[in-house]
């Protein structure tokens, strides 16, 4: 594999499947299947889950919801999701620890990065939920801030498209897909491929990104192993 170790972002969205809302079993099973392939030769795993097919703390606040308060009832649903991952990981034979940023002891642990570190040693998976316990800040942000402080080699963006585009692959027919990008050309063009926050810590810690699409089975292994697949980030051409 090309990447010991690898910070794997998952979107909420993409758990829910074709059902509109809530989780889909079936994805769940088959994202651990591809986690356990990968566990299984040897890389470190780490999962940041987000909270979209639940609750999103943006819609929340357009609604009328207080900003800070949509954002905690959004860290609880990526919460939700983790832990819902870790009991299909483990029924997939991959040994698992949730940690979350908001304290919630009779579930999961809290995050201790030196900890996580020694879990990753392990072989064993760590899903990091409830964001980074902070209003205001994405799930983007928290894959890129936890992968800087697990040292990690790469971000993986698990999406449902197969990277990134010039325009809305699904709204126009002749978008083009780029195979390669700098952070300075996503925050220049303004991608939107992660929010500015989380493209900046990347940069700031030379962390590539690779954006690829989830359903394709065996995509996360490919990826991992440092396949061409979907779009790569990084900091120099």
């Amino acid at each position: 594999m090309a990447y010991q170790r690898v910070l794997l972002k998952l979107s909420g969205e993409a758990l829910m499947g074709e059902q509109g809302y809530g989780i889909d079993p079936a994805i769940v099973s088959a994202i651990a299947k591809d986690v356990a392939e990968v566990v299984a030769k040897g890389t470190q795993l780490a999962i940041v889950v987000g909270g979209g097919n639940i609750f999103r703390g943006l819609k929340g606040s357009a609604a009328g919801m207080e900003r800070a308060t949509a954002d905690y009832v959004g860290m609880l649903a990526t919460v939700m999701n983790a832990i819902t991952l870790q009991d299909g990981l483990e029924r997939a034979g991959v040994p698992t620890r949730v940690q979350t940023a908001i304290a919630m002891q009779e579930v999961a642990e809290p995050y201790i990065r030196r900890k996580a570190m020694r879990h990753l040693e392990k072989g064993r998976v760590v899903i990091f939920g409830a964001g980074c316990g902070n209003p205001f800040f994405t799930t983007d942000t928290t894959a890129a801030l936890r992968a800087a402080e697990i040292n990690a080699h790469v971000v993986l963006k698990a999406t449902k498209v197969d990277g990134v585009y010039d325009k809305d692959p699904v709204r126009f027919a002749d978008a083009v897909r780029y195979e390669h990008l700098t952070f300075q050309d996503v925050l220049a063009n303004e991608l939107g491929v992660m929010d500015a926050t989380a493209i900046a810590l990347c940069k700031d810690n030379t962390i590539p990104i690779v954006v690829f699409d989830l359903f394709g089975s065996g995509n996360i292994a490919r990826a991992v192993a440092g396949e061409p697949i979907g779009t790569r980030i990084t900091s120099a051409a």
